[in-house]
């Protein structure tokens, strides 16, 4: 047990570094620290050993690690900031590695800011946390023997994806457990959930960052047997003769008296050359939204105004009501009440696309606003990092799949959409993806305004660890269906 972890650091301010090192070594586990910089100039620290490498989160460091390791323990610390272990901190971590021979394992962690110390608890691991921005903590604890195996057999040179090849590797050795416990505190905070964060994987000055991770999540889908490829099925639109209408906007909604209207009017402008209608599923409003509606439906009979009989329906649940109705349309194209369509040729677009390529499902891209639609960072959000080859892998990765979506009506109805109100979208655009053809519009459909209402407003670490606890689940589903497709 003595002398039996190796801690890396990532350098940073040489004050921070200086308190993390002191700590870390006053464990009896700790047989040698090193730092691993990214300056060309070394810094100098007593009794710990300093090495260069140029991104922290490339290939070249984890084979740096691999050579410079001779324990049976790796502790990999990611933080440039102060580090301060809890009580038995390193043994904890030693303990739960050994008995349960995971490859990996992390913890929750705690966070020192001005005076205040803010719980930050992650989540578990599971087969689909797929996410290349997956949230472990600051604190690694890895068995030496896998990563070894792993660093041995890597050919390539990944300049940004190398921690994300080495997890997604060791998943497949071992499992990655999360230790439910409060084991370190980092001394001072970071902000999270940022639009910037968010949107991180469409901004162009991350491109290629985006490629090596989508090259690598797309190697863990074969190795794993849950990697899908073209030809993809693509509709019969003759089989499809029955529908009085050919589209449908279906808009679910729940006291937006502030913001309905105008979804209502941006509908109702569209210009097309086929049929449409409206379909505002009011999920029982009791804020005037209700009234809002009645008054359009009673001007317009294109607009239904369909209160639903359950009292238990989520976004999703109201989605289905639509999409069900008797009077929906050949295509179901989605509307948020808190947004507009961008001008009157939206429908039409997607309408078109359905047409020309023959595919189960559409999905444009926006623009993100204020309440006044003056246009927000990061902008237009166009999902390019969608490839038609390809687009289906990759959306395993990333948290979202773009915006609005459109469904060919028969195949939504055989799917159904989860009745929650968070990842319904996504959970239905993977399960068509798996076999069918999906569009892509990369030019701006409709406007997303935020405001202080909105559903996608600042969000605290509980919901947003709900929120990716469901969404990893969804993952997980579709990794086992598309293992059984592929067997």
């Amino acid at each position: 047990m003595k002398n039996s972890i190796t801690i890396f650091l990532q350098q940073g301010n040489p004050k921070e570094n200086k308190k993390s090192i002191k700590r870390f070594s006053e464990s009896e586990l700790v047989k040698e620290i090193i730092l691993i910089s990214s300056e060309e100039k070394l810094s100098s620290f007593e009794n710990v050993k300093v090495i260069h490498s140029k991104n922290f989160k490339s290939s070249e460091t984890i084979k740096l690690i691999d050579h410079y390791t001779s324990t049976d323990f790796i502790m990999l610390v990611q933080s440039e900031k102060a580090v301060n272990p809890g009580q038995f901190c390193l043994d904890r971590f030693y303990q739960v590695a050994v008995n349960t021979n995971a490859s990996m394992v992390y913890s929750d962690y705690l966070l020192e800011d001005k005076g205040k110390t803010i719980p930050h608890p992650v989540i578990d691991y599971q087969e689909g946390s797929l996410r290349d921005d997956f949230d472990f903590g600051e604190i690694l604890f890895i068995k030496t023997k896998y990563l070894k195996e792993i660093a041995e057999g890597e050919k390539g040179n990944l300049k940004f994806a190398g921690l994300y090849n080495l997890r997604l590797k060791l998943s497949q050795l071992g499992p990655l457990f999360r230790i439910p416990e409060y084991l370190y505190t980092i001394e001072s905070s970071e902000e999270v959930g940022t639009e910037d964060k968010h949107f991180s994987y469409v901004d162009p000055k991350n491109r290629e960052v985006q490629i090596e991770m989508e090259k690598v999540v797309t190697q863990h889908l074969m190795d794993i047997g849950a990697y899908v490829h073209p030809p993809f099925k693509e509709i019969d639109l003759n089989l499809a003769k029955d529908f009085e209408f050919e589209a449908s906007v279906i808009i679910p909604v729940r006291n937006r008296v502030k913001t309905i209207g105008d979804a209502i009017e941006s509908v109702l402008l569209q210009k097309t050359n086929f049929k449409f209608n409206l379909i505002v599923i009011d999920n029982h409003s009791t804020d005037g939204t209700s009234e809002i509606i009645s008054s359009f439906s009673k001007k317009d009979e294109r607009l239904i105004h369909y209160i639903p009989e359950r009292n238990d329906l989520g976004i999703g649940g109201c989605w289905n009501a639509g999409v069900h109705h008797n009077k929906c349309g050949k295509f179901a194209v989605q509307l948020d009440s808190d947004d507009i369509y961008k001008d009157e040729s939206t429908l039409q677009t997607v309408v078109d696309l359905f047409h020309k390529e023959k595919c189960a499902m559409v999905i444009g891209s926006y623009q993100i606003t204020d309440f006044n639609l003056k246009e927000l960072p990061p902008g237009l959000i166009d999902h390019k990092e969608w490839t038609n080859d390809n687009g289906p892998n990759n959306a395993l990765r990333i948290n979202g799949l773009g915006a609005p979506r459109a469904f060919y009506t028969p195949v939504l109805r055989e799917i159904k959409i989860p009745n929650v109100s968070y990842g319904e979208d996504y959970s239905a655009g993977l399960a068509i993806s798996r076999q069918y053809k999906i569009g892509r519009i990369y030019h701006s459909l409709y406007m997303c305004r935020r405001w202080e209402g909105n559903s996608d407003a600042q969000l605290d670490i509980v919901r947003m660890n709900a929120n990716n606890v469901y969404k990893d689940r969804i993952r997980t589903f579709e990794l086992l269906a598309r293992k059984q497709l592929s067997s």
